[in-house]
């Protein structure tokens, strides 16, 4: 049974560039899984245990996505979310971000959970 990530920490819009410019700095090469949200579709895990290479934001009038990529020196595998809406963080009781979960103009959501250091 997986403990339940509390995602209650909303990241303002006007931030993300600069949050996820910081946070894949910050968590390069820490392994995370990308799980997708659909309520039609259903649950998906689309990758498993892969280090972080970069999350880029590019705003809306730039492309309006979100680009997850991971790889150790180059991209393995890209994750797009176009016309992210909501980006929510869940911390440890060390303030350390574990997971994140972006909802998308879709309806659609992608959760990012991330390896314990």
């Amino acid at each position: 049974m997986m403990n339940k990530i509390d995602l209650n920490v909303s990241v303002p819009v006007e931030k993300w560039g600069e949050f996820f410019d910081r946070f894949s700095i910050g968590n390069l090469g820490r392994h995370i899984s990308i799980e997708n949200m659909d309520p039609e579709l259903g649950d998906r895990e689309l990758i498993k245990n892969a280090p972080l290479l970069a999350m880029i934001y590019d705003r809306p009038g730039k492309g309006d996505n979100l680009q997850i990529e991971v790889g150790k020196e180059q991209m393995t595998y890209g994750h797009t979310i176009e016309s992210p809406t909501e980006v929510s963080t869940g911390q440890n009781s060390n303030g350390e971000i574990i997971a994140m979960c972006i909802a998308s103009a879709a309806g659609r959501k992608t959760l990012v959970k991330l390896e314990p250091r």
